[in-house]
């Protein structure tokens, strides 16, 4: 069932998307107008519900001497997707697993190794899962910003790139927040395309909304706030992103 919240556990989760660590409670307490007691009540309120879900360090593995980080597309069979995606975490070097409702490269997973031959490892491992990778690469950098919708009104409400990733070849993925007055708000992905508006080669593999990931179809009508990713076989022309506000 979905955990209903208000509008000073929206910040709650914003200040501490912003910096965990060095945000406390009575900085939360001063933004919110409430006391430092409500909002330590808040958070293990959040935490019992399992939406508050933990605190993880931001690691530069590449500022580490020889380490990589690298990212596996894989797909998995629908039925035997998410008892895989808990299986991958098994294995030594693997991050995350992501679940993608998609048919194709549904399971995205990150994983370190010390060396190329560890990232080797891993992949034959993933295989003997029964995963198909269907691509890897090392990734670059990442980049990431609290939910703006969760924050105070003195933040910008345009869109907000939370994610930028460099795949094989010239493959890009971004992840944003869709700005209020994006040009493809209010209209149908399906729409998009016939008026030419998002590219063929360009794929929404994930929208999240209010906290729910929806499965993107043609007729899924885009809104200001969504959280909307983009897979593209090459790198994405900068201009075309103009159609979500960026």
């Amino acid at each position: 069932m979905a955990n209903r919240i208000d509008e000073i556990d929206k910040r709650i989760l914003y200040y501490l998307s912003v910096d965990a660590r060095n945000t406390t409670t009575s900085d939360i307490a001063a933004e919110t107008d409430v006391t430092s007691a409500t909002i330590r009540n808040r958070i293990e309120q959040l935490e019992a519900q399992g939406t508050l879900r933990g605190y993880l360090a931001d690691i530069d593995y590449k500022s580490i001497e020889s380490y990589v980080k690298y990212q596996f597309m894989c797909t998995a069979a629908i039925p035997d997707r998410k008892r895989l995606a808990q299986s991958v975490m098994e294995i030594r070097g693997v991050l995350t697993a992501r679940e993608l409702m998609a048919g194709s490269s549904n399971l995205v997973i990150t994983a370190v190794g010390a060396d190329t031959d560890e990232i080797t490892q891993i992949a034959h491992k993933l295989s003997d899962l029964g995963l198909e990778i269907d691509d890897e690469s090392v990734i670059e950098d990442e980049y990431r910003a609290p939910y703006a919708p969760f924050g105070p009104e003195s933040v910008p409400k345009g869109p907000s790139l939370t994610d930028f990733m460099s795949l094989a070849g010239d493959a890009e993925v971004v992840e944003f927040t869709v700005s209020e007055d994006a040009k493809i708000a209010g209209m149908t992905i399906e729409a998009a395309v016939d008026e030419g508006l998002l590219a063929d080669e360009v794929l929404v593999v994930g929208i999240e909304r209010g906290g729910d990931v929806l499965t993107p179809k043609g007729s899924t009508v885009v809104q200001p706030g969504d959280v909307v990713s983009l897979f593209s076989k090459s790198s994405f022309d900068k201009d075309s992103l103009k159609l979500f506000g960026m």
